[in-house]
């Protein structure tokens, strides 16, 4: 029985090399960056997803068609709400994406994504992956972007997780070798470490940053993490300009907090469980994790959404119209600026800093003694009209 067991865990784990390196294959002949400037119209897709999902992603999109509104109307940008990535509908298919709803997101250049249910073991749903994590791969989205802005206590981080790799990538193909052992894996690969870590760099000389910090546990996970450290400052090398420390995951976790360090930090780069556990950390300081957004960005593709889960409980106690859609209008910032709206979507961020942080007029605690989701998108839709907005914000950098 136990050379039975071993022989299937070889044949398991060689499935898994045979696929790994099929989508190394990929990654070295994918095709160069898209050129938006050159896309007549820019399709944005709209993908509700299920539980709060459909009603956040209402309100951005509502947010959004505001500042495109000239856009449309030239044709510059076209919307499409995409139905039908809901738990049920996946779990119906016993797929992570249906393959109608994929195809349809696929004629799409850039997504808006709301969240969506992923089941974990024990919950009367089947085991099929993350939509999130299949939409990453499907769509060759290697990097998770998730910014983190308190102007008042001079944080301004930015966070480059790798999105394609690592135990998020491989979680569902573990192995229960037997009732005593069970092994799941990760994997690092020198082309996906090399293209995150390139990325940070680059957008760290675009936008003046002075430093890049590595996140690993490199001294323990010391194959894996310490290819990706090696990538690291293998990269580095190429942007001398430019400081780079690394920090072991445990540690860094703490220097978040401590106020005389956190504010020397500025570009993150790191691999993807890191990356989930760190940012969520880091929003807490913005607000928590019902306000950030991130992006996820490809080469050919990109996806924007709220960083946080899709809270079906929410929808089961009637409060999903209280849902907080601060998250998925700050993706809409995100959305903006990579198509080439930076203006607008500086615009949107100085509204979101002045309703979430320094005004706080409306107060959103999920629950009817706070504003309802709608009334925050008005607030936000509000502020960015206001011709005084830039003034109100500058105050509330200055305190």
């Amino acid at each position: 029985m136990k050379r039975e067991a071993i022989e299937r865990a070889k044949e398991h784990f060689g499935r898994l090399l045979e696929m790994q390196m099929e989508r190394i294959a990929k990654i070295k002949s994918a095709p160069d960056w898209i050129d938006y400037s050159k896309l007549k119209p820019i399709i944005i897709g709209v993908v509700g997803g299920d539980g709060i999902g459909p009603y956040i992603a209402k309100e951005a999109q509502r947010v959004l068609e505001y500042l495109l509104q000239d856009e449309v109307k030239n044709g510059k940008v076209e919307f499409r709400v995409i139905e039908g990535l809901t738990i049920e509908n996946r779990a119906a298919c016993m797929k992570p994406i249906p393959d109608d709803v994929l195809e349809e997101i696929k004629k799409c250049h850039v997504i808006l994504k709301g969240p969506t249910t992923t089941p974990r073991k024990g919950d009367p749903w089947p085991n099929i992956e993350s939509a999130n994590v299949a939409m990453r791969k499907e769509l060759d989205l290697f990097a998770n972007v998730r910014p983190v802005r308190v102007p008042q206590q001079g944080i301004d981080w930015i966070f480059f997780r790798e999105n394609t790799e690592d135990v998020y990538a491989l979680g569902p193909y573990g192995l229960e070798v037997d009732e005593d052992i069970a092994i799941d894996f990760r994997l690092i690969s020198t082309p996906g470490a090399d293209r995150i870590c390139r990325l940070a760099f680059e957008h760290a000389r675009k936008t003046g940053k002075k430093k890049v910090t590595c996140v690993t546990k490199a001294n323990v996970v010391k194959t894996t993490d310490g290819r990706f450290l090696e990538n690291f400052y293998r990269i580095a090398k190429e942007y001398p300009d430019i400081q780079v420390d690394d920090w072991y995951i445990d540690i860094m976790t703490a220097k978040l907090i401590d106020e005389k360090r956190r504010r020397e930090f500025q570009v993150f780069v790191l691999p993807n469980l890191y990356g989930d556990i760190l940012t969520d950390e880091a929003a807490e300081f913005q607000g928590g994790v019902g306000t950030a957004g991130s992006a996820n960005i490809g080469k050919q593709y990109a996806m924007f959404e709220a960083i946080h889960g899709s809270a079906p409980r929410m929808v089961q106690e009637g409060r999903a119209i209280y849902a907080d859609p601060s998250s998925m209008i700050r993706a809409s910032a995100m959305l903006l600026n990579h198509i080439g709206y930076a203006d607008k979507g500086k615009k949107l961020e100085m509204a979101l800093d002045i309703c979430g942080q320094y005004e706080k007029k409306l107060v959103i605690t999920g629950r009817p003694n706070g504003a309802t989701g709608a009334q925050f998108a008005d607030y936000v839709l509000e502020t960015i009209q206001d011709p005084n907005l830039e003034a109100r914000w500058e105050n509330y950098v200055k305190g």
